[in-house]
């Protein structure tokens, strides 16, 4: 039938971080990025600050604390303070 073969509209799967989040990658020895999106079956994430961004798995991945935040949001201020592009 016409349509059949069509690909549906697909969203987000559930549980999917939203942009920005803070995420701790434990695979790299519990290196903090902001998620970025999905990379195929990956997360992409960016660290805090700017810089080259890297694929991380799902499953090795976790909310960042508030503990392991502060720092983050430090650089994060220190890089606009200098007027340094995102």
């Amino acid at each position: 039938m016409y349509g059949e073969n069509l690909r549906p509209k697909t969203q987000d799967p559930p549980g999917l971080p939203a942009p920005k989040t803070l995420l701790v990658d434990t695979s790299r020895n519990n290196r903090v990025g902001e998620f970025q999106g999905v990379a195929g079956c990956y997360w992409a994430l960016r660290p805090i600050g700017g810089g080259r961004e890297w694929e991380a798995d799902p499953r090795h991945v976790r909310p960042a604390p508030p503990t392991e935040q502060l720092p983050s949001h430090t650089a994060r201020m220190n890089t606009s303070s200098r007027g340094e592009a995102r």
